[in-house]
């Protein structure tokens, strides 16, 4: 099983290195065909419910042995490739859109291409909300220090 790093978690979440979803590094040097439910969720620092939210829509296909889930290399792919089009701020409809590109004919090059756009694209959102946000925060610290001095002057 693959050591993986983790960022230090803002809550109780644990979070996943962007370099380990990006397949870089040393942590993907993994023989093993065949991965429990159980060997993803510490993996990739995600929940059994999780794992199976994700089967449910579509995006993970695991094998059954009983009532045992048996994930393959390229489930592992996928959900390496989820949790990443999440960090990134993509919908899971948007991250299985751009997972099925590579099953399609010149697949492997055309998914880089239109990940590379998408990407692109995102970015430039995200940096928009970026700057929404930092407008509302001066427009709240503007406010809160209107409504303190409004009651420092009541009290006066």
């Amino acid at each position: 099983m693959a050591n993986v790093k983790r960022a230090e978690p803002a809550d109780d979440t644990i979070a996943v290195d962007v370099d380990f979803l990006l397949g870089r590094g040393a942590d993907d040097d993994t023989q093993q065909e065949v991965f429990k439910i159980g060997d993803l969720s510490r993996e990739f620092g995600v929940t059994l419910r999780t794992l199976r939210f994700y089967e449910d829509r579509g995006l993970l296909s695991p094998q059954r042995r009983g009532t045992t889930r048996l994930y393959s290399r390229q489930d592992r792919t996928r959900l390496r490739l989820i949790l990443l089009a999440k960090m990134l701020g993509f919908s899971l409809t948007e991250a299985k859109q751009l997972i099925e590109i590579y099953h399609q004919p010149g697949g492997k090059r055309r998914q880089l291409e239109v990940a590379l756009e998408r990407f692109q694209e995102q970015h430039e959102i995200l940096h928009q909300q970026k700057r929404e946000i930092e407008d509302s925060i001066r427009a709240m610290d503007a406010s809160i220090a209107h409504v303190e001095q409004t009651l420092r002057d009541w009290q006066n």
